[in-house]
């Protein structure tokens, strides 16, 4: 087995990253080691030197790759090179004066609440199975703040309508449960309902499924939710983490506390949570400006 495939193994079942963390982990080392052997330079980790590295990341710069794009490429290796010499396979760090490009600080995207309450209060999402499928899929994304695969990877068993929860299942396989309103209950009833009398395959292991009862899968929730978002903004970025964000948003501007905010979401840390601050401390300024006689 190769370095690179212990480490992937060791991702896998020691740090339980989940599988697209893996993949990304993945394709970060190739386009390292393609990057390397372009050069005429060795891929062994053994071989590979700080300046390497200062080349890649001057190379990624050049292809106009974006800071935050350069510093997950970067921070992959350093997790790649820490469990090299944890397990004793290299002697050095070849990061350890290796400088990054500086990042900018940028507000999460979100949609405002207008806009939201019109896609689900009065859009049309039609009455078939896809269309009572795609809103309840909306919603479940803007009710709860999940990620997109964490609401792929919902079972039917994850979902407890009596008591009004749903067990989420999130990074390193954590699990939280979240609440859900009465209304949003009363739409999976008919959802379930719905996709079980619709598909010839009877009642699912997934939740959510394709048309044809299948697992959903990453594209096709991003094509459903850009598809409805594109009606109501006009803002660049449309994927199901601006809905994650819009949760984080609307829950802080209606004064529920960071860290109830950072349990629902599912972060480790308090400071994950806090960058949706800046969005409502710039409604607080607005305000602001609007309000005070002075201002």
């Amino acid at each position: 087995m190769s370095y690179k495939e212990s480490f992937l193994q060791y991702l896998r079942i020691e740090k339980r990253y989940s599988p697209h963390t893996v993949r990304s982990y993945l394709n970060d080392l190739d386009q390292f080691e393609s990057f390397l052997t372009a050069l005429g330079h060795s891929s062994d980790p053994v071989a590979v030197t700080s300046h390497d590295i200062r080349a890649w990341i001057v190379s990624l710069m050049d292809k106009e790759y974006s800071a935050v794009s350069v510093h997950r490429k970067i921070s992959c290796l350093r997790v790649y090179f820490r469990y090299l010499r944890k397990e004793d396979y290299v002697k050095n760090d070849p990061l350890q004066k290796v400088v990054l490009p500086k990042r900018k600080k940028t507000l999460p995207v979100f949609i405002e609440e207008k806009a939201m309450a019109t896609l689900l209060d009065d859009f049309a999402f039609g009455e078939d199975f896809a269309g009572v499928r795609n809103k309840t899929i909306i919603e479940m994304l803007y009710l709860t703040g999940m990620r997109r695969a964490e609401l792929i990877g919902l079972k039917d068993e994850d979902l407890d309508l009596r008591e009004g929860t749903v067990r989420v299942t999130g990074k390193r396989n954590k699990q939280r449960i979240i609440p859900l309103v009465m209304p949003f209950i009363k739409n999976m009833e008919t959802y379930i309902n719905i996709r079980n009398a619709s598909l010839e395959t009877g009642c699912s292991e997934w939740l959510f499924v394709t048309d044809r009862g299948s697992k959903l899968y990453d594209k096709y929730v991003y094509n459903i939710v850009r598809g409805y978002l594109s009606a109501v903004t006009t803002a660049d970025r449309k994927s199901p983490h601006i809905l994650r964000h819009t949760f984080a948003t609307h829950m802080l501007n209606h004064g529920a506390d960071l860290n109830s905010i950072k349990e629902l979401l599912g972060h480790a840390n308090l400071s994950a949570t806090q960058v949706y601050t800046h969005n409502t401390f710039e409604k607080l300024k607005k305000i602001y400006k609007q309000a005070h006689p002075r201002a």
